[in-house]
């Protein structure tokens, strides 16, 4: 049973992983994130890829959480505090009076991860992703349209950056994701598993409406302006979306969303 615990000073060491909240995203929390709000809380306590650590409540929110809380893993340590004490906490007016820590339960090479994917599966595949708002995009489509798993080259920010769990609604909790060493070239990686690589380029040869992708098949999206490296492009298999009136690019987040609904429902 959860035992939970009252808090009234807001510079009380127990809570400590939650103390200003905005300047910690800065400098990183060694292996531990943050979820805040409850519909990404409860995707954190029933992840099978991460687990929690640590719960903090305003005292208002304990009865709405009360199933959440009695649900609990064992050693989950939780904390309740009036809303002017969390306000404090954090270092910010936190509306959602609702705040998790959690962890990876296991970190995977990607290889492994692709290696245990089924014989029908997609891959979201990225390079160079460094905007929180993109990547939490990226992966709220990702589970949408049920990708199997997501890869991140080295250049990409942190899934697990507050902001990005927040955008991705809680997939980037739920969606099994591998990131590549410094130095691993993502191509050879798919190519290796068996995955076809489809890049996304304005100057794609194939229009994504005519796409006859592979069993196993891996999307790849690169950073809005510079794209993919022309290393990756002469790899795949080169995929475009017309557009109207001259455009010729969209937001990666929408890019991939359109993409990967083709992918699981035909167009």
């Amino acid at each position: 049973m959860t035992v939970l615990q009252d808090i009234h000073d807001p510079f009380d060491p127990r809570i400590a992983a939650f103390t200003q909240v905005r300047e910690k995203d800065l400098v990183g929390r060694d292996g531990i994130f943050i979820a805040e709000g409850e519909v990404v809380v409860r995707r954190l306590v029933g992840s099978a890829e991460v687990e929690p650590v640590s719960l903090l409540l305003a005292r208002k929110r304990f009865e709405g959480m009360a199933d959440l809380i009695a649900a609990l893993p064992s050693g989950v340590e939780t904390y309740l505090a009036d809303q002017d004490v969390m306000d404090a906490i954090v270092g910010f007016p936190i509306h959602r009076g609702i705040l998790a820590t959690g962890r990876r339960r296991q970190v995977r090479k990607a290889s492994q991860l692709l290696a245990g994917l089924p014989a029908d599966a997609t891959v979201l595949a990225l390079s160079g992703i460094a905007n929180h708002d993109n990547m939490g995009g990226l992966f709220r489509n990702a589970a949408a349209f049920g990708v199997d798993a997501v890869l991140a080259d080295s250049d990409c920010c942190d899934p697990l950056y507050r902001k990005a769990i927040r955008v991705s609604v809680g997939a980037a909790l739920a969606m099994p994701f591998a990131r590549l060493a410094r130095g691993e070239d993502l191509i050879s990686v798919l190519t290796e598993a068996g995955f076809q690589p489809l890049a996304l380029s304005p100057k794609g040869e194939v229009r994504l409406v005519d796409l006859r992708p592979a069993r196993r098949r891996a999307v790849l999206m690169g950073a809005e302006g510079p794209g993919l490296p022309d290393t990756y492009l002469a790899r795949s298999e080169t995929v475009t979306i017309p557009m109207a009136n001259g455009f010729d690019s969209l937001n990666v987040a929408t890019t991939a969303g359109i993409v990967l609904h083709h992918l699981r429902f035909g167009g």
